[in-house]
């Protein structure tokens, strides 16, 4: 049927048995479409570009809007978590102390609600009671690190302006909070787990004020015993006051090298012992139990009950059989021991 197209019909192509026709109108709309997408952009780039020409004109106002928006959205939402949770206004003073009663984890506090367990902390005032550094020994998994990371949550909560968990709280100013926690590598940069802690460490003792804060969990683990202990025992005693009468950061030091305790006797009022208080009792197959009460209390502690822990977390029983009569067999000194309370028999 080409003979009878019409004359508008442009031919297009010619088939084996047909012909393709196109039309002016259809030849618009196939350029209408076939460019749309390279048109879309274009008209996003011109509007983009027209909206930064405008905002280039506002930049002073747009920021200081967002600094003020951003400003109260955190106040609201820190002042919405103190009423809503009995947080209180700490004290805040410019005494190096650190005093806080029955402080509480801020995160923990309302993922546990009555069950997490508050406690003091009370730092900075140099005497046995208020030491500038508090050695804390006690079990594994019994909170330990969750005492001096919720201290220092709360020093940073109370230092930005906002209420805190806990019933009363004087802080004093805090010009940096430093911490070493964890067990971390850097092998991309050629550090070990224990130059990673090392380096940290240095940090720490270069830098730290009598008004800072300093948190400290497992110092010297990476390395032998004897070398862990030894800088352990040097850190502890530098972060305490290099000599008499001078004050070092607010420390505490969460460890599992019981020697350190002797370090309070040799620095009275600089360095006291904290201890995580648990129940003890030994079952009908010989094996001591025990129950971890999370609350902190003056003293030493002796024993970190590894070997319980690991039968718990399901490590086989002839291992942890042999590992009783290992320990067993071992002479470690250590200092006076805490007497956990006794638990009557189930």
């Amino acid at each position: 049927q080409a003979r009878r197209a019409p004359s508008e019909f442009s031919r297009k192509q010619t088939l084996k048995n047909a012909e393709r026709y196109i039309t002016p109108e259809l030849k618009t709309f196939e350029d209408k479409v076939t460019t749309a997408e390279d048109r879309a952009l274009a008209r996003e780039r011109a509007i983009f570009a027209d909206l930064l020409t405008q905002a280039a004109r506002h930049v002073e106002a747009i920021g200081a809007y967002a600094d003020a928006v951003a400003r109260i959205d955190v106040y609201a939402a820190l002042a919405g978590k103190a009423h809503h949770r009995g947080w209180v206004r700490p004290s805040i003073t410019n005494e190096p102390v650190l005093e806080i009663e029955d402080g509480r984890h801020p995160v923990l506090d309302e993922l546990l609600g009555d069950r997490f367990v508050p406690n003091d902390t009370s730092l900075g005032r140099g005497d046995e009671a208020s030491p500038g550094l508090a050695l804390i020994t006690g079990p594994n998994m019994a909170g330990k690190s969750t005492y001096i990371r919720q201290t220092a949550l709360l020093v940073l909560l109370a230092s930005i302006g906002s209420y805190i968990p806990a019933d009363r709280a004087t802080i004093g100013t805090c010009d940096r909070i430093f911490t070493r926690v964890g067990a971390d590598d850097a092998l991309h940069r050629g550090r070990s787990t224990f130059m990673v802690e090392m380096t940290e460490t240095a940090a720490i003792l270069n830098n730290a004020t009598p008004r800072s804060l300093v948190i400290l969990d497992e110092i010297g683990r990476g390395t032998s015993t004897l070398d862990g202990l030894s800088l352990a025992w040097a850190i502890g005693e530098s972060l305490a006051g290099e000599e008499e009468g001078t004050q070092g950061p607010r420390t505490l030091f969460a460890t599992h090298y019981h020697e350190l305790t002797e370090i309070a006797e040799r620095l009275p009022g600089r360095v006291g012992n904290l201890h995580v208080q648990v129940r003890e009792w030994t079952d009908k197959s010989g094996h001591t139990e025990i129950v971890f009460v999370h609350r902190i209390g003056p003293g030493r502690a002796d024993r970190s009950y590894g070997v319980h822990v690991a039968r718990l977390a399901g490590v086989p029983s002839a291992v942890t059989e042999r590992a009783d009569e290992v320990l067993a067999s071992l002479s470690v000194q250590s200092g006076t021991r805490v007497e956990p309370a006794k638990v009557p028999q189930a």
